[in-house]
């Protein structure tokens, strides 16, 4: 006899912090298209633009008050974490970056099936003392993770050589690709500048919108870097590079699309060609008016900005980190990757593809080609219920090239 339907959806709570920047992204489309296939689902975090999209969704959202680095306050989170959890009862949890897979793990202690994604390891973001509890911690935690996903196999790598010895799955991030998709009939720069294009909704909280940026560049080349205002994402080198930009395009423009705790810094040290989006309630019309979209990050897991960019059809250039090679068809991976921290090298890949519009246009659709093939959301949602499942017990270990099995230098560390 055959289970019922019902007994086969997987009850999941997510615990997410941070509420904003990638991470949310991935939770939230995460949530939409679990809930789309009949999930279960509820998600934890402290409020923010998270909960506001998950409540939009139709998602049960619960309040999980927590900082968003670890500090004092932690014990007060944890035991407050125990107490929802005992509230939903929920049949496995997937905690989302650092601070939530290390408040989650404690709380949970391998009580209930436990997922843990890092979304680019804890300790690659800080130095020193802090780095090494880090990775102290991660070690010791991983006991109490049945799974730990990555978005990227050098993500898994980074994890296996710094001695992180867990059961890991690959599952490579995706995006909406009917939201991140090239507007109709004009090229997306034209359109913008031409009015077509897709305005910011009214009252979000940029204090620019694309079709004007566009519009005053009048046909000057226009580079887009979206990402949260912060040293991860390595603005400061951007803008290193770009005084070399603006050496052979002395008509360029920069739109750093965004907020953080960076931001007045970077205001400080740019040239006026570049301008401050803020943070936008749709970012696509950014992407959708842009030549070029930017990402010089120092680190990541699977960085989402240059997804959403090549879902849109825009090239893009991004620094060779965790993530980043995996992400890109071939002829992008030849072409748009440069080593982190090199301003040199981003300024000549930028100015490259500034100067030669047609390889704009062919590396453009082929990312969007690639894209759709390996990076929709869909398939993403997929690859981790069936994790769930696996998890639960509810059907047989995935049989492919992104579910790895354990190996068995590990399997001794997976259960205490």
């Amino acid at each position: 006899m055959h289970q019922s339907a019902a007994a086969l959806r997987p009850w999941v709570l997510h615990l997410a912090q941070p509420v904003d920047g990638g991470v949310a992204r991935v939770v939230l489309d995460l949530a939409r298209a679990q809930l789309a296939a009949g999930l279960r689902v509820t998600v934890a975090c402290p409020g923010g633009p998270l909960a506001t999209g998950l409540r939009e969704l139709g998602a049960d959202v619960r309040d999980w008050r927590a900082a968003r680095s670890p500090g004092p306050g932690l014990p007060g989170e944890v035991r407050r974490l125990v107490r929802l959890i005992e509230e939903v009862r929920p049949e496995l949890v997937h905690a989302h970056s650092a601070k939530a897979g290390l408040a989650a793990r404690l709380a949970v202690r391998g009580r209930i099936p436990t997922v843990f994604q890092p979304h680019a390891w804890s300790f690659e973001a800080v130095g020193g003392l802090t780095a090494a509890l880090a990775l102290r911690w991660e070690r010791s935690g991983a006991r109490w993770a049945d799974r730990v996903v990555c978005v990227s196999e050098a993500e898994r790598t980074t994890g296996l050589h710094a001695g992180v010895r867990a059961a890991y799955t690959v599952v490579p991030n995706g995006i909406d690709t009917t939201r991140f998709s090239p507007p109709p009939a004009t090229p997306p720069a034209h359109a913008a500048r031409s009015g077509d294009g897709e305005k910011s909704p009214p009252g979000s909280p940029g204090d620019e919108n694309p079709v004007e940026a566009a519009a005053e560049a009048a046909g000057r080349p226009i580079v887009v870097c979206v990402g949260r205002l912060c040293r991860q994402k390595g603005q400061d080198v951007l803008l290193r590079a770009w005084e070399d930009v603006l050496g052979v395009l002395p008509g360029a423009r920069l739109v750093l699309v965004g907020d953080g705790p960076d931001r007045e810094p970077l205001r400080r040290r740019a040239h006026p060609s570049v301008r401050f989006a803020g943070a936008v309630a749709d970012v696509v019309p950014w992407y959708r008016a842009a030549d070029l979209v930017v990402l010089p990050s120092r680190w990541e897991g699977m960085a989402l900005a240059p997804l959403e960019a090549l879902g849109c059809g825009r090239p893009v250039v991004v620094t060779d980190v965790d993530g980043a090679r995996e992400s890109l068809p071939p002829a992008l991976a030849a072409r748009c990757l440069v080593p982190p921290e090199d301003p040199g090298a981003l300024a000549g890949a930028v100015t490259g593809l500034l100067s030669d519009p047609a390889l704009r246009a062919a590396l453009g659709a082929q990312g969007r080609r690639h894209v759709l093939a390996r990076h929709d959301v869909r398939h993403t949602a997929e690859q981790i219920t069936a994790v769930y499942r696996e998890l639960l017990g509810r059907a047989p270990a995935a049989d492919d090239a992104t579910a790895r099995p354990v190996p068995p230098e590990c399997r001794e560390s997976i259960h205490p």
